[in-house]
């Protein structure tokens, strides 16, 4: 049996993060923690695009535009839904978690989910840069696992 082994090597990957920008502390935390893994994993400076939008539901759109582009190895997706007092939080956590799914498979390029969905902040601070680190990882892991696929 041929077995493929994780590779976590990210030199000469290209990256591309979209970042929601509401809850901006949670949001810069997941950037940081994701930034400095592709860093230790390999990953250029230079060969990772950042691109913001407003909110966990615009996320999808520009993965798309980015999956579309055929610039990118793997995506990652960053942003915080933090339960408020409406209905509003199970929407926007449904729809940006099946939207985000939606756009790797249908580009086949992956991407990392680190949407948080949490009911308070303490939660989301807390759980925000091991979440990052690992969108990282992640990222790196399905980009190299879909070369060996090829």
């Amino acid at each position: 049996m041929k077995e493929i082994e994780k590779n976590l090597d990210g030199n000469g990957l290209r990256i591309g993060i979209v970042q929601s920008r509401f809850n901006t502390e949670v949001c810069e935390g997941l950037l940081g923690a994701c930034r400095t893994q592709l860093a230790q994993q390999g990953v250029a400076e230079a060969d990772i695009t950042l691109a913001t939008v407003p909110g966990a539901l615009e996320i999808s759109l520009a993965l798309l535009s980015m999956a579309e582009s055929e610039k990118f190895d793997a995506l990652i997706a960053l942003g915080a839904v933090i339960r408020g007092d409406t209905y509003h939080f199970e929407v926007v956590s449904n729809e940006s978690a099946r939207c985000v799914n939606e756009v790797q498979l249908a580009c086949g390029v992956p991407v990392a989910n680190a949407i948080l969905t949490t009911d308070t902040d303490e939660q989301a601070i807390g759980r925000m840069h091991v979440k990052g680190s690992e969108a990282a990882l992640v990222a790196i892991e399905m980009a190299n696992l879909l070369r060996d696929l090829a």
